[in-house]
């Protein structure tokens, strides 16, 4: 029994860590993009919530972040994707450094001002139905190029790269 009560609890805290790493990292982007965050601190604890519950049950594949131009162009993109790990070794790790982290946001290209984002999120296998989230439809990568960031955070049982798409 003690087995199930540790992996409960580590399973927890690994989600519990990528999610803020996740989260946070998208909030500090929109606000390098110049882009009003609002609508992202306004519905925090129900996005804290969902992607947490996501990633304990393996369901959650990606967060996707898609920033919308005044001109209809949907760009950048910012892809966090999320693997899962069969055992539970490993420590909880932002294993990107704040350094290297801002020097990748500085390459970012900027966005037009009124430029407004939309949060999608992708699954590996069914989910469980979550408050304030339903479904949408992601715009479309043809034709963008992408820099992969590289783990962003790790823990016991999964991690989390990024993904930057753009024109």
């Amino acid at each position: 029994m003690t087995s199930t009560h540790t992996y409960s609890y580590t399973r927890t805290h690994t989600a519990t860590h990528l999610t803020d790493v996740i989260l946070g990292t998208i909030s500090g982007i929109l606000a390098d993009l110049g882009i009003n965050t609002a609508s992202l601190t306004r519905d925090w604890v129900i996005t804290e919530n969902a992607i947490k519950a996501w990633i304990i049950e393996e369901s959650l594949g990606s967060v996707v972040v898609e920033c919308h131009q005044p001109s209809g162009i949907v760009a950048p993109m910012i892809e966090f994707p999320v693997s899962y790990h069969a055992s539970g070794d490993g420590d909880a790790a932002f294993t990107a450094s704040q350094a290297r982290l801002a020097r990748f946001l500085a390459k970012l290209d900027r966005v037009p001002a009124g430029t407004t984002f939309q949060l999608f999120c992708t699954f590996k296998k069914p989910r469980t139905p979550q408050p304030g989230w339903g479904t949408g439809q992601l715009a479309g990568t043809q034709g963008l190029r992408s820099i992969a960031f590289g783990t962003l955070g790790s823990a016991p049982h999964a991690s989390a790269g990024m993904r930057y798409l753009y024109n």
